[in-house]
Parts: C-alpha cells; sequence; structure tokens
C-alpha cells in the first residue's frame, strides 16, 4: 500500500518573518518607477480595441518585479511603453517622480531575439551604447570590459555573435542594457527562445547580477515558475483588456534556489497564479472536435 501524499498548502499570502522583513524594508526605499492610470488604445477594424486600461503600479528601488498573464493581455504592450517605444493613450509615468516619456537611458531594455550588431565582437556591442552617450572610446572599453566580466564572457570579448550560444548572446544584451547605469531594467521575454537547461542558467545567472547591480528590474514571462523564482512581486494581467488582476508577494525566501520549486511556498504561490491565469471554464465541457481521418490505419500500427 502506498503512502499518502498531503497535498494541503499555506496560504500563498503567509510569510515566514524573514520575507515579511524583507517587503517591509523594500517599501521603506524609494519608489523608482511609477505606472499612474496607464492606458493604451489601438484602432481596429470593428472600431477601437482597448489593450491595455487602468494600470497602476509602484515599484522600489532594487526590486525585481515580473509581470505575467493569459495571452492577449498586453505585457509586451506595456513593456513597450515603459521602455519609450510606444506612446500611451492615456496615463503617465514617473522614473525617480519625474514624468517621462520616449526612450532614454534610465530605462535599459532587453528583449526576447539578441538584438546584438553580427559585425560587432562582444566587447564592440557592449561598448556601443556607451560611445553612443558621448563617452570617449578609451573610457567606453574600460567600462565595457567590467560589464563583459559581470556576465562571466571575459574569455569571449573579442567573439562575434554567431559564434556564440543563445545564452552567452543573452549575457551579452544584458551587459549591453546595463553598462549605461539605467535605473530600471527592462526584459521582455528574454529567456523564452532558450532551451530549458540553458534557461534555468541564465535564471541563475540573472538573480546573481541582480544581487551585485545597483538596479531594478521589470521582468515579462509567460512563464509560471519563472517569474515565482525571480520576483519579489508578481504583478497578473488579465485580458480584454489588459488589467491588474492581483499583485502577489512572492513568500519563497531569499537567496533563491531550484530546490525551492517544490518547497510549500513556491507551491501555493503557482497554484494561486495559475488560479488566476487559468480560471476553471464557466461553459461545461468542451465540444469534442471531428476527427479527419487521412488513412486507414490498421490495428497493427503502432
Amino acid at each position: 500500500m502506498s503512502a499518502s501524499i498531503d497535498l494541503t498548502l499555506p496560504d500563498y499570502r503567509t510569510q515566514v518573518p524573514a520575507v515579511a522583513d524583507r517587503f517591509r524594508r523594500i517599501k521603506e526605499r524609494p519608489v523608482v518607477l511609477e505606472i499612474d492610470r496607464l492606458g493604451r488604445q489601438f484602432a481596429g477594424n470593428n472600431g477601437t480595441v482597448t489593450a491595455l486600461r487602468d494600470i497602476s503600479l509602484k515599484i522600489h528601488r532594487r526590486e525585481l518585479v515580473c509581470v505575467i498573464g493569459p495571452s492577449g493581455c498586453g505585457k509586451s504592450t506595456l513593456i513597450r511603453i515603459i521602455a519609450g517605444l510606444d506612446e500611451p493613450t492615456s496615463g503617465r509615468m514617473l522614473v525617480d517622480g519625474k514624468e517621462t516619456s520616449g526612450p532614454c537611458p534610465e530605462r535599459g531594455m532587453v528583449f526576447q531575439g539578441y538584438t546584438l550588431f553580427p559585425w560587432l565582437t562582444v566587447r564592440r556591442n557592449v561598448m556601443f551604447g556607451l560611445e553612443m552617450a558621448g563617452m570617449d572610446t578609451s573610457q567606453a572599453e574600460s567600462e565595457a570590459l567590467q560589464w563583459i566580466d559581470l556576465v562571466g564572457l571575459a574569455r569571449f570579448k573579442d567573439s562575434y555573435p554567431a559564434q556564440l550560444s543563445g545564452g552567452m548572446k543573452q549575457r551579452v544584451a544584458i551587459a549591453r542594457a546595463l553598462a549605461p547605469n539605467p535605473r530600471v531594467l527592462l526584459m521582455d521575454e528574454p529567456f523564452g527562445a532558450l532551451d530549458a537547461q540553458t534557461r534555468a542558467q541564465m535564471q541563475a545567472h540573472l538573480l546573481e547580477i541582480w544581487r551585485n547591480v545597483d538596479v531594478t528590474i521589470l521582468f515579462i514571462t509567460h512563464d509560471l515558475d519563472e517569474a515565482i523564482f525571480l520576483a519579489d512581486r508578481i504583478i497578473v494581467l488579465k485580458a480584454n483588456p489588459g488589467e491588474v488582476q492581483e499583485i502577489i508577494e512572492v513568500p519563497v525566501p531569499r537567496p533563491r534556489h531550484p530546490s525551492q520549486f517544490t518547497s510549500p511556498e513556491f507551491l501555493a504561490t503557482r497554484r494561486r497564479v495559475d488560479a488566476l491565469i487559468h480560471p476553471p471554464s464557466v461553459q461545461g465541457p468542451m465540444e469534442k472536435l471531428p476527427i479527419v481521418r487521412l488513412t486507414q490505419a490498421g490495428d497493427d500500427v503502432e
């Protein structure tokens, strides 16, 4: 007879003293990024489409916040607006209490695609933004080499992107985004194109980099486990239109380790996020789709 398994999980809002103290200290820090009643509408074939409505949130210095939600909830639209690559229809955005719009060095961006210049070496890719900001070449090179070393690619500083793995390319992209010392690092599903093993390695790399850099991170993801593993708080959006459904303070203690994926706090948070993003259907059983037979298969076919 197999032993019974206790599936009882704690309330995801329950925090051990160390976690509660961490959130208390986070809330005492200055607000670096504030989104105030942000909205975005698009003209559609059948009228106006509201992609985002009344998005409001405050992110504190050195906080790591993940945004997650179902397909079509406006995650990428939101981060593009924050990066200055799109304009909101309503609302405003403030960095360090000052209203801002359009791209600026205070907000660095890492995309899902690697977006490296293939004709430039790792060193020159990281130097590019510094030189564009007016830094002289020798200083830009010195700064770039420090960031390349931080992301663990000093041996590959003279390599070209085609000579790097996917994870290494994203580390170069992170170094390039961090080199101008932005106040906020925006990451739009940066590990989405990586295989599972490389993705896990990059998550660990990101947490280690974040521990050593004074930067606030807003991270877009569709992966529930990734959001819980990385974030201090998770912003859960709902779709049609994209609105803030719930803000979850992740109760998993730091520092984070893959062994925590099976901890009661992690599993309780995952269950809650999953319930928000994939609520039970209210339309009854799903209708069976007709099967189109393309061949006549006998019982001997395996």
